[in-house]
């Protein structure tokens, strides 16, 4: 063969390749509002950045009739580029080829992009769309997930690991994403659960569709598995664009430090007011975070789950930060089980990856009753606290109203190496609140004061006293476990000049083999 007509067989072969399971399947594909992976990646990456790996791997079963049907990649494109001109490295599952089913050939290649990303210490990104283990390869295609299971694990807290779903993702495909940093899921098309519609049926009897069973909308509100979810994959592909930004490539190199003109010192009057006088009236306090961050960006993750707090990341002067909220605008910003997970997993990622933690606080306590305490409150709960006594990355910490009890102390106390901790001067730190304080306290007169009016009266005095003694910042300021009482309006430039004082800190912790948090 010459020269010419082998240039012409590679070019003919990287076109069929580019086809994956042909156009009619692409136009398939296009036909339920999803695009192919190529064309995924395309969108994930710079212009012209992507460099592919194994575009010429098939598959090697030959049971079933497989033996006659080959496709080049064997249903998974593989490779890296960059995104904003950092190195990533990343791969997508072609539902054109076998429904996106996995193979030995097709799960060697993922764990070779995975080992790349490991060792040169950059993010791997995996763009989900498989209808599962494919069949015919029996306990190859379990080998192949258990593969990329340990790489997930491996490369947990070294190199970010971020997974969008953008189809189906059943049965054992299921826990790479979960594995993973973040996950992403589409509102129409994308779908995960362990047992399918069918199976649950089956063993359970009940009735339910792939959308309520393991839908976005489920994994985003219920469960928790979903991070972000986008209304289609163009805006899931931005999602992660934008996250990746606020990111280091790995667990030895800082975040990375944009340019800002957003001035440091600019003050927001009306943050003086925001706290309403009523202690038991609620606010938004995503109201106080758009103002103090720069240029009002703020990137919340898991937004429509645990609605009691708050996370996501945002940039103080060009700075990446994470920021953990109360919220009293839902269940009165409390502590329950879903928040206390949600807010330890990110505050556990920030601190694995140099990310300063912001961290406002108005928590009443955590939240009583039979169910939370039936489904282990104590337990969950304390994964927050040990996430925050664990971190040893940049901790300020700003007290807005509220902070009562164990949970004053969960909500990054100074008790839990907290680095530089404020209040705002309406701030109420105590053991409780006040009512509650006085009738624990005063038990004994109001027992014997009959009269309810009278009763009131006498516990609305006390409480007042006891505002003034021990529910006030200054006492609390008193013993240094408050470093300042700040301004409200100054909010910004105090904590943009904590984080620039504590950009060299450097804290560690025993030398261990792992810890024990309590799961």
């Amino acid at each position: 063969m010459a020269f010419e007509d082998k240039i012409k067989e590679l070019l003919q072969k990287r076109e069929l390749a580019k086809l994956g399971g042909g156009q009619k399947r692409i136009e398939t594909q296009h036909r339920k509002g999803k695009l192919t992976a190529r064309e995924r990646i395309e969108l994930l990456l710079d212009d012209g950045s992507f460099e592919e790996f194994d575009m010429f791997v098939t598959h090697r079963c030959t049971e079933f009739g497989l033996g006659d049907k080959h496709f080049y990649s064997d249903g998974v494109v593989t490779g890296y580029g960059t995104i904003d001109g950092r190195v990533v490295y990343v791969f997508a599952q072609d539902f054109t080829v076998f429904g996106g089913s996995l193979s030995l050939a097709y799960a060697e290649k993922i764990c070779k992009v995975m080992d790349k990303a490991l060792k040169m210490g950059a993010p791997v990104i995996g763009l989900n769309d498989s209808g599962g283990a494919r069949i015919q390869e029996g306990v190859n295609s379990l080998a192949g997930y258990a593969e990329i299971f340990q790489r997930n694990i491996m490369a947990s807290g070294v190199i970010p690991q971020i997974s969008a779903i953008f189809g189906p993702c059943a049965g054992g495909a299921v826990y790479s994403p979960a594995l993973t940093d973040f996950s992403v899921m589409t509102k129409e098309n994308s779908y995960m659960f362990v047992t399918g519609p069918k199976v649950v049926k089956t063993v359970t009897g009940e009735e339910v569709t792939e959308q309520e069973l393991g839908g976005a909308l489920t994994h985003g509100t219920k469960s928790g598995v979903a991070h972000f979810i986008a209304d289609d994959e163009r805006e899931g592909i931005l999602m992660i664009r934008k996250l990746i930004s606020f990111l280091p490539q790995n667990n030895l190199e800082e975040p990375p430090l944009e340019p800002s003109d957003d001035p440091i010192d600019r003050l927001e009057d009306e943050l003086n007011n925001i706290i309403p006088e009523n202690p038991n009236k609620p606010y938004n306090v995503k109201d106080i975070i758009y103002p103090i961050v720069d240029h009002s960006e703020f990137m919340e993750v898991q937004r429509t789950y645990a609605q009691n707090i708050v996370t996501g990341f945002a940039r103080f002067n060009g700075m990446s930060a994470g920021i953990v909220a109360n919220q009293p605008n839902y269940l009165a910003g409390v502590l329950d089980i879903n928040a206390s997970r949600k807010a330890a997993r990110f505050v556990r990622f920030c601190d694995a990856f140099n990310i300063p933690l912001v961290t406002l606080v108005d928590v009443p306590g955590f939240l009583p009753g039979i169910t939370q305490e039936y489904g282990g409150i104590i337990i969950h709960g304390a994964k927050l606290l040990f996430a925050y006594g664990e971190a040893t990355v940049p901790k300020v910490t700003v007290i807005l109203r509220k902070a009562y009890g164990g949970a004053y102390c969960v909500m990054s106390s100074k008790h839990l190496r907290g680095d530089i901790n404020y209040a705002w001067p309406m701030a109420e730190i105590a053991v409780m609140g006040p009512k509650g304080a006085i009738e624990v306290l005063k038990n004994k007169e109001i027992k014997n004061i009959d009269d309810e009016h009278d009763r009131n009266a006498f516990i609305a005095e006390h409480e007042e006293e006891y505002i003034s003694k021990f529910a006030t910042p200054y006492n609390a300021a008193k013993y240094g476990y408050i470093d300042d009482v700040i301004e409200p309006r100054n909010t910004r430039f105090r904590i943009i000049r904590a984080l620039q004082s504590l950009a060299t800190k450097k804290d560690v912790n025993p030398p261990k083999k792992h810890s024990n948090i309590p799961l």
